[in-house]
Protein backbone atom coordinates (compact mmCIF):
# COMPACT_ATOMS: atom_id res chain seq x y z
CA UNK A 1 0.00 0.00 0.00
CA UNK A 2 0.95 3.55 -0.48
CA UNK A 3 0.28 6.01 1.92
CA UNK A 4 0.96 9.68 1.84
CA UNK A 5 1.56 11.74 5.66
CA UNK A 6 0.71 15.31 5.20
CA UNK A 7 1.53 17.76 8.03
CA UNK A 8 2.42 20.79 8.05
CA UNK A 9 5.26 20.39 10.66
CA UNK A 10 6.64 16.85 9.47
CA UNK A 11 6.16 13.80 11.84
CA UNK A 12 4.24 15.88 14.26
CA UNK A 13 1.62 13.31 15.46
CA UNK A 14 2.58 10.80 12.96
CA UNK A 15 5.85 10.22 14.53
CA UNK A 16 5.32 6.89 15.32
CA UNK A 17 2.43 5.83 12.86
CA UNK A 18 4.60 6.83 9.95
CA UNK A 19 7.55 4.47 10.55
CA UNK A 20 5.75 1.68 11.91
CA UNK A 21 3.50 1.35 8.45
CA UNK A 22 6.81 1.56 6.45
CA UNK A 23 8.42 -0.78 9.08
CA UNK A 24 5.10 -3.29 8.08
CA UNK A 25 6.00 -3.24 4.13
CA UNK A 26 4.47 -0.06 3.28
CA UNK A 27 5.37 2.77 0.74
CA UNK A 28 5.17 5.69 2.69
CA UNK A 29 5.72 9.50 1.61
CA UNK A 30 5.22 12.40 3.75
CA UNK A 31 4.48 16.28 2.02
CA UNK A 32 5.61 19.15 4.73
CA UNK A 33 6.64 22.64 4.49
CA UNK A 34 8.73 22.16 7.57
CA UNK A 35 9.44 19.02 10.14
CA UNK A 36 12.45 17.51 10.85
CA UNK A 37 10.93 14.49 8.88
CA UNK A 38 11.91 11.07 9.56
CA UNK A 39 14.50 8.88 8.69
CA UNK A 40 14.06 6.34 5.90
CA UNK A 41 10.79 8.22 5.14
CA UNK A 42 10.43 10.38 1.55
CA UNK A 43 10.03 13.79 3.15
CA UNK A 44 8.33 15.98 0.11
CA UNK A 45 8.65 19.80 0.94
CA UNK A 46 6.64 22.26 -0.53
CA UNK A 47 7.07 26.38 0.01
CA UNK A 48 3.90 28.49 -0.55
CA UNK A 49 4.88 31.59 -3.19
CA UNK A 50 2.02 33.36 -2.89
CA UNK A 51 1.67 36.49 -0.46
CA UNK A 52 -1.48 37.24 1.47
CA UNK A 53 -3.63 40.27 0.00
CA UNK A 54 -3.56 43.17 1.85
CA UNK A 55 -6.90 44.36 1.31
CA UNK A 56 -9.30 41.26 1.59
CA UNK A 57 -11.65 40.99 3.93
CA UNK A 58 -10.29 40.44 7.67
CA UNK A 59 -12.68 38.03 7.81
CA UNK A 60 -10.94 36.04 5.62
CA UNK A 61 -7.74 36.50 6.08
CA UNK A 62 -6.59 33.69 8.35
CA UNK A 63 -8.44 31.35 5.78
CA UNK A 64 -6.61 32.70 2.55
CA UNK A 65 -3.13 31.88 4.52
CA UNK A 66 -4.61 28.56 4.75
CA UNK A 67 -5.56 28.26 1.05
CA UNK A 68 -2.37 29.65 0.14
CA UNK A 69 -0.60 26.54 1.99
CA UNK A 70 -3.76 24.40 0.26
CA UNK A 71 -2.48 25.85 -3.30
CA UNK A 72 0.82 24.96 -2.42
CA UNK A 73 0.30 21.45 -1.50
CA UNK A 74 -2.10 21.12 -4.47
CA UNK A 75 1.11 21.87 -6.75
CA UNK A 76 3.10 19.34 -5.03
CA UNK A 77 0.50 16.67 -5.28
CA UNK A 78 0.21 17.25 -9.14
CA UNK A 79 3.94 17.15 -9.38
CA UNK A 80 3.95 13.65 -7.62
CA UNK A 81 1.10 12.23 -9.99
CA UNK A 82 3.17 13.87 -12.81
CA UNK A 83 5.90 11.43 -11.82
CA UNK A 84 3.66 8.44 -12.11
CA UNK A 85 3.23 8.25 -7.85
CA UNK A 86 -0.27 7.30 -7.08
CA UNK A 87 -1.24 6.74 -3.14
CA UNK A 88 -3.69 4.51 -1.90
CA UNK A 89 -4.51 6.15 1.58
CA UNK A 90 -3.74 9.88 2.65
CA UNK A 91 -3.35 10.53 6.12
CA UNK A 92 -3.62 14.07 6.77
CA UNK A 93 -3.59 16.74 9.80
CA UNK A 94 -6.24 19.06 7.60
CA UNK A 95 -5.64 22.55 10.01
CA UNK A 96 -3.79 24.43 8.51
CA UNK A 97 -5.09 23.96 4.42
CA UNK A 98 -2.35 21.28 3.09
CA UNK A 99 -5.27 19.26 2.53
CA UNK A 100 -8.08 20.94 1.21
CA UNK A 101 -7.74 19.47 -2.66
CA UNK A 102 -6.82 15.94 -2.06
CA UNK A 103 -9.59 14.49 -4.32
CA UNK A 104 -8.92 16.70 -6.78
CA UNK A 105 -6.00 15.03 -7.78
CA UNK A 106 -6.62 11.97 -6.69
CA UNK A 107 -10.20 10.91 -6.47
CA UNK A 108 -10.13 7.32 -5.63
CA UNK A 109 -7.99 8.14 -3.27
CA UNK A 110 -8.86 7.54 0.52
CA UNK A 111 -8.39 10.18 2.67
CA UNK A 112 -8.19 9.50 6.71
CA UNK A 113 -8.34 13.04 8.41
CA UNK A 114 -6.85 13.51 11.99
CA UNK A 115 -9.40 15.67 13.62
CA UNK A 116 -7.86 17.56 16.49
CA UNK A 117 -10.64 20.10 17.51
CA UNK A 118 -13.44 22.28 15.62
CA UNK A 119 -14.11 25.76 17.07
CA UNK A 120 -17.34 27.00 19.08
CA UNK A 121 -18.53 30.32 20.74
CA UNK A 122 -19.78 28.08 23.59
CA UNK A 123 -18.38 25.18 25.41
CA UNK A 124 -15.21 25.22 24.63
CA UNK A 125 -11.91 27.79 25.18
CA UNK A 126 -13.43 30.75 23.74
CA UNK A 127 -15.37 32.48 26.47
CA UNK A 128 -13.95 29.82 28.97
CA UNK A 129 -12.48 32.73 30.93
CA UNK A 130 -14.18 36.02 31.77
CA UNK A 131 -11.60 39.11 31.20
CA UNK A 132 -9.70 37.16 29.42
CA UNK A 133 -10.91 37.33 25.41
CA UNK A 134 -13.03 39.98 24.36
CA UNK A 135 -15.83 37.78 22.98
CA UNK A 136 -17.99 40.18 20.39
CA UNK A 137 -19.51 39.59 16.89
CA UNK A 138 -16.38 40.15 15.05
CA UNK A 139 -14.77 37.17 16.80
CA UNK A 140 -17.77 35.07 16.81
CA UNK A 141 -17.44 35.62 12.83
CA UNK A 142 -14.14 34.99 12.78
CA UNK A 143 -14.57 31.22 14.54
CA UNK A 144 -17.28 30.67 12.33
CA UNK A 145 -15.03 31.03 9.79
CA UNK A 146 -12.36 28.86 11.23
CA UNK A 147 -13.71 25.81 11.04
CA UNK A 148 -14.17 26.31 7.26
CA UNK A 149 -10.73 24.35 6.73
CA UNK A 150 -12.15 21.61 9.10
CA UNK A 151 -15.58 21.64 6.79
CA UNK A 152 -13.48 20.97 3.68
CA UNK A 153 -11.94 18.11 5.37
CA UNK A 154 -14.73 16.99 6.40
CA UNK A 155 -17.02 16.99 3.50
CA UNK A 156 -13.92 14.73 1.27
CA UNK A 157 -12.50 12.71 3.96
CA UNK A 158 -13.34 9.30 3.99
CA UNK A 159 -12.90 8.51 7.30
CA UNK A 160 -11.69 10.82 10.73
CA UNK A 161 -9.28 10.18 13.56
CA UNK A 162 -9.33 11.89 16.65
CA UNK A 163 -7.36 11.22 20.02
CA UNK A 164 -10.19 11.70 22.54
CA UNK A 165 -13.77 10.98 22.68
CA UNK A 166 -14.31 14.82 24.13
CA UNK A 167 -11.81 16.34 20.83
CA UNK A 168 -14.45 13.93 18.68
CA UNK A 169 -17.52 15.04 20.52
CA UNK A 170 -16.34 19.27 19.27
CA UNK A 171 -17.45 17.97 15.71
CA UNK A 172 -20.56 18.36 14.10
CA UNK A 173 -22.93 15.76 15.31
CA UNK A 174 -23.61 14.44 11.84
CA UNK A 175 -19.38 13.33 11.03
CA UNK A 176 -18.92 11.80 14.44
CA UNK A 177 -19.92 8.27 13.24
CA UNK A 178 -17.06 8.77 10.90
CA UNK A 179 -14.72 9.30 13.26
CA UNK A 180 -12.82 6.65 15.56
CA UNK A 181 -11.11 8.18 18.49
CA UNK A 182 -7.40 6.67 18.80
CA UNK A 183 -4.72 8.58 20.93
CA UNK A 184 -1.18 9.36 19.67
CA UNK A 185 -0.02 7.11 22.11
CA UNK A 186 2.47 6.88 25.10
CA UNK A 187 5.56 4.78 25.18
CA UNK A 188 5.14 3.87 28.58
CA UNK A 189 8.37 1.50 28.60
CA UNK A 190 9.99 4.86 27.97
CA UNK A 191 7.96 7.18 30.40
CA UNK A 192 7.77 5.53 33.69
CA UNK A 193 8.42 5.77 37.59
CA UNK A 194 11.83 5.43 38.05
CA UNK A 195 13.70 5.63 41.54
CA UNK A 196 17.04 7.00 40.37
CA UNK A 197 17.47 10.35 38.68
CA UNK A 198 18.11 13.33 40.13
CA UNK A 199 19.07 16.93 39.38
CA UNK A 200 21.44 19.59 40.22
CA UNK A 201 19.67 22.62 39.88
CA UNK A 202 21.31 26.09 40.00
CA UNK A 203 20.54 29.99 39.90
CA UNK A 204 22.07 32.48 38.56
CA UNK A 205 23.83 33.49 41.58
CA UNK A 206 25.07 30.09 41.86
CA UNK A 207 23.09 29.18 44.56
CA UNK A 208 20.59 26.05 44.62
CA UNK A 209 19.50 22.48 44.88
CA UNK A 210 20.41 18.75 44.85
CA UNK A 211 17.04 17.13 44.42
CA UNK A 212 16.20 13.26 44.05
CA UNK A 213 12.85 11.25 44.03
CA UNK A 214 11.34 11.57 47.65
CA UNK A 215 12.22 15.08 48.25
CA UNK A 216 9.14 17.40 48.28
CA UNK A 217 9.20 18.59 44.44
CA UNK A 218 6.34 20.32 42.81
CA UNK A 219 6.00 20.38 38.92
CA UNK A 220 4.00 22.29 36.07
CA UNK A 221 4.64 21.61 32.22
CA UNK A 222 3.29 23.39 29.74
CA UNK A 223 4.26 23.78 25.69
CA UNK A 224 4.17 27.48 26.56
CA UNK A 225 3.71 28.86 29.98
CA UNK A 226 0.01 30.81 29.20
CA UNK A 227 -2.96 31.16 30.52
CA UNK A 228 -4.79 27.99 27.99
CA UNK A 229 -3.29 25.43 29.81
CA UNK A 230 -3.49 27.50 33.65
CA UNK A 231 0.04 28.92 34.16
CA UNK A 232 -1.58 32.05 35.77
CA UNK A 233 -3.81 29.65 38.29
CA UNK A 234 -0.73 27.37 39.16
CA UNK A 235 1.15 30.85 39.97
CA UNK A 236 -1.72 32.67 42.04
CA UNK A 237 -1.69 29.29 43.83
CA UNK A 238 2.24 29.19 44.51
CA UNK A 239 2.55 31.63 47.30
CA UNK A 240 -0.17 28.92 49.47
CA UNK A 241 1.58 26.25 48.26
CA UNK A 242 4.91 27.78 49.85
CA UNK A 243 3.38 28.73 52.84
CA UNK A 244 2.26 25.37 53.63
CA UNK A 245 4.83 23.59 52.66
CA UNK A 246 8.07 26.04 53.19
CA UNK A 247 10.88 22.84 51.70
CA UNK A 248 8.94 22.23 48.37
CA UNK A 249 10.93 22.85 45.20
CA UNK A 250 9.17 23.95 42.19
CA UNK A 251 10.09 22.84 38.72
CA UNK A 252 8.44 24.76 36.00
CA UNK A 253 9.19 23.68 32.30
CA UNK A 254 7.76 25.35 29.28
CA UNK A 255 8.81 28.63 27.23
CA UNK A 256 7.47 32.44 27.24
CA UNK A 257 5.87 32.26 24.05
CA UNK A 258 2.34 32.01 23.32
CA UNK A 259 0.81 28.44 21.41
CA UNK A 260 -2.68 28.97 21.53
CA UNK A 261 -5.30 32.26 23.07
CA UNK A 262 -4.00 35.89 23.18
CA UNK A 263 -0.55 36.85 22.61
CA UNK A 264 0.64 38.77 25.61
CA UNK A 265 0.75 42.64 25.05
CA UNK A 266 3.69 43.25 23.04
CA UNK A 267 7.31 44.08 24.48
CA UNK A 268 6.17 41.21 27.54
CA UNK A 269 5.33 37.39 27.95
CA UNK A 270 2.84 35.60 30.08
CA UNK A 271 5.56 33.90 32.01
CA UNK A 272 6.76 37.63 33.33
CA UNK A 273 3.21 38.72 33.61
CA UNK A 274 1.56 36.47 35.97
CA UNK A 275 5.34 35.78 37.65
CA UNK A 276 5.80 39.50 38.45
CA UNK A 277 2.22 39.22 39.51
CA UNK A 278 2.96 37.55 42.35
CA UNK A 279 6.59 37.59 42.74
CA UNK A 280 7.04 39.55 45.72
CA UNK A 281 4.87 36.72 47.94
CA UNK A 282 7.37 34.14 47.06
CA UNK A 283 10.66 32.35 47.88
CA UNK A 284 11.83 32.90 44.48
CA UNK A 285 15.20 30.74 45.36
CA UNK A 286 12.94 27.73 45.41
CA UNK A 287 11.76 28.15 42.06
CA UNK A 288 12.95 27.26 39.23
CA UNK A 289 12.11 27.58 35.34
CA UNK A 290 14.06 25.29 33.52
CA UNK A 291 12.66 26.56 29.73
CA UNK A 292 12.07 23.99 26.99
CA UNK A 293 13.90 20.38 28.15
CA UNK A 294 15.42 18.10 26.03
CA UNK A 295 13.01 15.19 26.40
CA UNK A 296 15.20 12.76 28.60
CA UNK A 297 15.30 16.06 31.09
CA UNK A 298 12.03 16.51 30.86
CA UNK A 299 11.12 12.48 31.82
CA UNK A 300 13.46 13.58 34.75
CA UNK A 301 11.02 16.18 36.15
CA UNK A 302 8.12 13.95 35.87
CA UNK A 303 10.01 11.37 37.67
CA UNK A 304 11.19 13.57 40.34
CA UNK A 305 7.50 14.86 40.74
CA UNK A 306 6.00 14.33 44.73
CA UNK A 307 2.72 16.36 42.74
CA UNK A 308 2.33 17.08 38.97
CA UNK A 309 -0.13 20.31 38.60
CA UNK A 310 -1.96 20.02 35.07
CA UNK A 311 -4.24 22.68 34.33
CA UNK A 312 -6.39 23.41 30.96
CA UNK A 313 -8.97 25.19 28.79
CA UNK A 314 -11.53 23.05 27.86
CA UNK A 315 -9.11 22.75 24.04
CA UNK A 316 -7.05 19.65 23.48
CA UNK A 317 -5.85 17.59 25.63
CA UNK A 318 -1.82 17.54 25.92
CA UNK A 319 0.45 14.52 25.59
CA UNK A 320 1.99 16.08 29.35
CA UNK A 321 -1.02 14.93 31.01
CA UNK A 322 -1.34 11.06 29.62
CA UNK A 323 2.61 11.17 30.44
CA UNK A 324 2.35 12.74 33.84
CA UNK A 325 0.04 9.93 34.46
CA UNK A 326 2.45 7.29 33.00
CA UNK A 327 5.14 8.28 35.17
CA UNK A 328 3.40 7.70 38.20
CA UNK A 329 2.60 11.15 39.16
CA UNK A 330 0.23 12.14 41.68
CA UNK A 331 -1.68 14.83 38.79
CA UNK A 332 -3.50 17.66 40.21
CA UNK A 333 -5.85 18.62 36.96
CA UNK A 334 -8.74 20.92 36.69
CA UNK A 335 -12.32 19.94 36.33
CA UNK A 336 -12.43 20.54 32.54
CA UNK A 337 -13.72 17.94 30.07
CA UNK A 338 -10.22 17.03 28.27
CA UNK A 339 -8.84 16.51 32.01
CA UNK A 340 -11.94 14.66 33.25
CA UNK A 341 -12.18 12.23 30.43
CA UNK A 342 -8.63 11.00 31.53
CA UNK A 343 -8.44 11.02 35.24
CA UNK A 344 -10.86 10.43 37.50
CA UNK A 345 -11.03 12.27 41.12
CA UNK A 346 -9.92 10.49 43.79
CA UNK A 347 -9.38 7.20 41.83
CA UNK A 348 -5.90 8.06 39.52
CA UNK A 349 -5.73 12.00 39.99
CA UNK A 350 -7.11 14.45 41.93
CA UNK A 351 -9.52 17.23 39.97
CA UNK A 352 -10.09 21.01 41.24
CA UNK A 353 -12.04 23.49 39.58
CA UNK A 354 -10.13 25.36 36.83
CA UNK A 355 -10.51 29.15 38.61
CA UNK A 356 -10.26 28.06 42.27
CA UNK A 357 -6.61 28.76 43.52
CA UNK A 358 -7.62 28.35 46.77
CA UNK A 359 -8.41 24.54 46.44
CA UNK A 360 -5.66 23.84 44.41
CA UNK A 361 -3.15 25.27 46.81
CA UNK A 362 -4.75 23.03 49.04
CA UNK A 363 -4.75 19.78 47.26
CA UNK A 364 -0.90 20.10 45.78
CA UNK A 365 -0.09 20.69 49.42
CA UNK A 366 -2.23 17.78 51.11
CA UNK A 367 -0.34 16.03 48.52
CA UNK A 368 3.17 16.96 49.20
CA UNK A 369 2.40 16.79 52.64
CA UNK A 370 1.07 13.17 52.72
CA UNK A 371 3.27 11.53 49.99
CA UNK A 372 2.35 7.65 51.37
CA UNK A 373 -1.53 8.17 51.09
CA UNK A 374 -1.20 9.14 47.13
CA UNK A 375 0.52 5.61 46.14
CA UNK A 376 -1.96 3.36 45.51
CA UNK A 377 -3.17 6.73 43.54
CA UNK A 378 -0.21 6.63 42.08
CA UNK A 379 -0.04 3.02 40.72
CA UNK A 380 -3.52 3.47 38.92
CA UNK A 381 -2.41 6.35 37.39
CA UNK A 382 0.14 4.38 35.50
CA UNK A 383 -2.58 1.76 35.23
CA UNK A 384 -4.66 4.16 33.67
CA UNK A 385 -1.38 5.03 31.30
CA UNK A 386 -1.11 1.39 29.89
CA UNK A 387 -4.15 0.37 29.55
CA UNK A 388 -5.78 2.64 27.58
CA UNK A 389 -3.15 4.95 26.06
CA UNK A 390 0.12 2.58 25.70
CA UNK A 391 1.77 3.19 22.32
CA UNK A 392 2.72 -0.07 21.22
CA UNK A 393 -0.44 -2.33 22.95
CA UNK A 394 -3.01 0.30 22.41
CA UNK A 395 -2.65 3.08 20.33
CA UNK A 396 -0.30 2.30 17.53
CA UNK A 397 -2.01 -1.56 16.46
CA UNK A 398 -5.39 0.56 16.24
CA UNK A 399 -4.26 3.20 14.20
CA UNK A 400 -2.48 0.80 11.68
CA UNK A 401 -5.40 -1.46 12.05
CA UNK A 402 -7.65 1.77 11.38
CA UNK A 403 -5.48 2.54 8.24
CA UNK A 404 -5.29 -1.12 6.06
CA UNK A 405 -8.86 -1.80 7.01
CA UNK A 406 -10.05 2.34 5.43
CA UNK A 407 -8.28 0.98 2.34
CA UNK A 408 -9.11 -2.61 2.23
Amino acid sequence: MRILFIHQNFPGQFRHLAPAMQAAGHSVRALAIQGKGLTGVDMVRHQPNMQPSKTIHPWLAEFETKLIRGTSALQAMLAMKQQGWYPDLVVAHPAWGEAMFIKEVWPQTKVLAFLEFYYSATGRDVGFEPGMQTVNMDMLAQLRLKNMTHMLALECMDHGMAPTHWQRSTFPSAWQDRIDVVFDGINTQVVRPDAKPHMQLQHADGTGHRIQVGDEVLTFVARQLEPYRGYHQFMRALPKIQAQRPQVITLIVGGDGHSYGQAAPQGSSWKNIYLNEVKDQLDLSRIYFLGTLAYENYLKVLQLSACHVYLTYPFVLSWSCVEALSAGCVVVGSRTAPVMEVIEDGHNGVLVDFFDTEALADKASHVLAHPQAYQNLRQRARDTAVSRYDLHTQCLPAQQKLLTSLVA
